[in-house]
């Protein structure tokens, strides 16, 4: 495997995020792998701290006016596979400031591992995809990277990524950075979620679908996604290995407004909603990044309390007392269980969080939980006073 994937083995990720076997000679977008989450952020420098400290995630690249970069500075952060790029806008006019005072913190890039991003792109242009930078070399001493970028949902995009020629910790014009050890979290990114404007979900799955391949995992309409006051639509697409998974989102007509209402409303569209971290050990994930400070939705005890629950679920490695404990969610399908947790919104904006996930067998995302997480998300929408 290249240096992307870290030190987490193709098996241990078979098992993390749910991996199938996948031909991909036949296939007419090869993707290998989510190579970085790419974020737009005002203030960069306390950003990144964050996620060091409070997420357990290692610096180990960084480029700004230090380095020669003066229009921004760029945090490269990691644990295991997954990869977070933090970027903020030092100067006043810099794009990434105009970025932030529209959406707040986002999600700017979904950038994909590729082996071959000629190819890509020249499938992605001729089913009408907008390229937003054509195939090009970035250079180095330690080799070349060859990149691209198509649009997709929003301002979000697809950067296209070829490192099999480059050894480096990040990309050309980045300097490796020599952080401190700690204990790692997470091993990588299972699913990131986007939401979509109304009527505008099934075009999204489309585009997927001819641009870059993807194929259908999951679909979930009707009382499936709702509660009594709210509801969404949702379909899942992966690449054919389901190592790269995009469930897209989009509301459904309801008595009140619905997170994803709520998401478009303070994002101010469309965009990247929630980020899944994969994780072989979510009670102590939790209870480090509860003693870090981060806040996760609570569930009540009726949730653990239903016998419907304890014959649903069966033998699972956590006793039902110590999820209850630490309010997490568990839910069983035809392949085995897994187990999960929600985030509350990291930022001042109720829109980006994030969710652990530890599967066992499972290929699924809580559909038993989608009530019980849907009523928590209303509980603290009503709190905000946008519900």
């Amino acid at each position: 495997m290249t240096n992307s994937l870290d030190d987490v083995s193709y098996d241990q990720l078979r098992q993390l995020v749910g991996l199938v076997d996948h031909d991909a000679t036949a296939d007419p977008f090869p993707v290998r792998a989510m190579d970085a989450v790419v974020f737009a952020v005002g203030n960069a420098t306390q950003t990144a701290w964050f996620y060091r400290y409070a997420f357990g995630m290692r610096l180990v690249a960084y480029a700004g006016p230090e380095t020669g970069q003066a229009g921004h500075k760029s945090y490269v952060l990691k644990s295991g596979s997954a990869r977070f790029v933090i970027n903020g806008g030092v100067r006043p006019d810099s794009p990434l400031l105009d970025h932030h005072r529209r959406h707040g913190d986002g999600v700017t890039d979904l950038a994909l591992e590729v082996s071959d991003v000629d190819k890509c792109v020249a499938h992605a242009a001729a089913q009408g995809a907008t390229i937003l930078e054509a195939p090009h070399d970035v250079s180095d001493e330690y080799g070349t990277v060859r990149m691209a970028a198509i649009a997709t949902y929003g301002e979000t995009r697809h950067s296209l990524v070829d490192r099999s020629r480059y050894s480096g910790p990040y990309l050309p014009g980045y300097q490796a950075m020599q952080d401190s050890p700690r204990k790692r979290l997470f091993q990588a990114v299972d699913h990131c979620v986007g939401n979509v404007e109304l009527g505008k979900m099934d075009h999204w799955v489309d585009w997927y679908h001819r641009v870059m391949g993807f194929v259908n995992m999951a679909e979930f309409i009707g009382d499936d996604i709702a509660t009594e006051y709210s509801a969404l639509m949702s379909k899942v697409v992966s690449n054919g290995n389901h190592r790269v998974k995009f469930p897209l989102n989009e509301p459904a007509i309801g008595k009140k407004k619905s997170q994803i209402d709520e998401y478009l409303e303070f994002y101010d569209g469309a965009g990247c909603q929630h980020i899944a971290l994969a994780t072989n050990d979510i009670v102590g994930t939790v209870a480090a990044m509860r003693e870090a400070g981060v806040e996760f939705l609570d569930t009540p005890d009726s949730y653990y309390d239903d016998p419907e629950l304890r014959g649903r679920i069966g033998q699972v490695r956590v006793p039902l007392e110590t999820l209850k404990k630490h309010r997490i969610l568990v839910d069983r399908d035809e392949d085995g269980y897994l187990l999960q947790i929600f985030t509350k919104p990291v930022g001042d904006r109720p829109t980006v969080f994030y969710e652990l996930i530890e599967r066992h067998g499972s290929l699924g995302f809580g559909k038993g939980n989608f009530k019980a997480l849907f009523e928590a998300i209303e509980r603290e929408q009503a709190l905000r006073g946008n519900l």
